[in-house]
């Protein structure tokens, strides 16, 4: 008896028990649903906007302000950092949500973190100029005629920018390799000084160095950007705040648009900004105003395609000591819809 009595008893056992958690789960269901929703992203109270020491558009114009203002968020500009590498690297230590830069600071940041998902994420491209607003240039005394008579000189540039770029890519058109030059590296500031003092045979630099440059110092300009910096440079955000807060990165790209179409149009408007901000004369101010471009453009294939050319070009040359595949900087296509807004081809 007490043999058949074991079984029937572990099976209403059992079933009490599964009833039970039945129960306790039913319970429990809006409490762990609750739980769920505490735990989803908050959209964040304060956006970290980066701007370089050569400016930007978006925050001299305080473009952005009162769109953020009416959903209560505020907007703190760091910086100004000396070039992109900087940038990013505030980015990484989480200083920084949203920042500008060319298209070669976030290849060398993905290359000098080997076995890392990016944090550094491509936003949207940037229109390319027509390469004008960039140079190797030398003294106008120079016994330095060509890009070719670089080999063995003192060229100082920001090293992991798009001055790097330029200066590799002009040495490759002539045979040579960035191993064949003796770097001085500096920042933009830095470099300019260095090359004006003498200390470096040439320069790498850009506007609003590079044009103030121009107005005051004899030069010459051995090789511009023309048909090398194709791409533009990039809006970047931090992986983290981008993938969180889509709405605030869509409200801001939909601003900078906004005010970089405008700059465009009226670049004499923006070269007023620049006489104030960056200390320049009235005619270097919309020399620089331009030959910069504003507009902004989707990350499409092509891009994509081209950037990864980019960093495969300094692979082969060298440059960085690994193959990296740009896809990893890359939304999916339904993050890309969340924050990208409609006036953005």
């Amino acid at each position: 008896m007490n043999k058949s009595f074991q079984p029937q008893r572990r099976t209403v056992l059992k079933r009490i028990v599964q009833y039970s958690a039945l129960g306790l789960f039913t319970l429990l269901s809006p409490l762990a649903g609750s739980l769920m929703q505490s735990t989803q992203a908050v959209p964040a109270k304060v956006i970290n906007l980066a701007y370089q020491s050569s400016g930007d558009i978006v925050k001299s114009k305080k473009a952005v302000e009162p769109r953020f203002r009416a959903l209560g968020v505020t907007v703190n500009w760091v910086g100004p950092f000396a070039a992109g590498p900087q940038l990013i690297k505030a980015l990484n230590e989480g200083k920084v949500d949203i920042g500008n830069v060319g298209e070669t600071p976030p290849i060398f940041d993905q290359a000098a973190r080997p076995g890392l998902i990016p944090e550094v994420v491509y936003l949207t491209g940037r229109t390319p100029t027509d390469g004008t607003n960039q140079g190797i240039v030398v003294k106008a005394n120079s016994a330095i005629k060509k890009v070719a008579d670089l080999k063995g000189k003192k060229i100082t540039f920001q090293v992991g920018s798009n001055a790097q770029y330029l200066l590799t890519k002009a040495l490759k058109e002539v045979g040579l390799k960035i191993s064949d030059i003796q770097i001085v590296a500096l920042t933009p500031t830095e470099a300019r000084d260095a090359f004006i003092q003498g200390r470096a045979d040439a320069w790498v630099g850009g506007d609003p160095l590079l044009a103030a440059v121009e107005s005051t110092t004899p030069i010459r300009n051995l090789r511009n950007a023309a048909g090398i910096n194709t791409l533009g440079g990039f809006y970047i955000g931090r992986r983290a705040f981008v993938t969180q807060n889509p709405q605030l990165v869509r409200v801001f790209l939909e601003e900078a648009e906004k005010v970089g179409e405008q700059a465009e149009k009226n670049p004499s408007d923006y070269a007023k900004i620049l006489v104030d901000e960056q200390k320049l004369t009235p005619a270097v101010a919309l020399k620089v105003a331009s030959r910069r471009t504003y507009k902004l453009r989707k990350i499409t294939p092509a891009i994509i395609a081209e950037q990864q050319r980019v960093a495969d070009f300094y692979y082969d040359e060298k440059v960085i000591s690994r193959k990296i595949d740009i896809k990893q900087g890359i939304l999916s296509d339904l993050e890309y819809k969340a924050i990208i807004p409609a006036n953005i081809k």
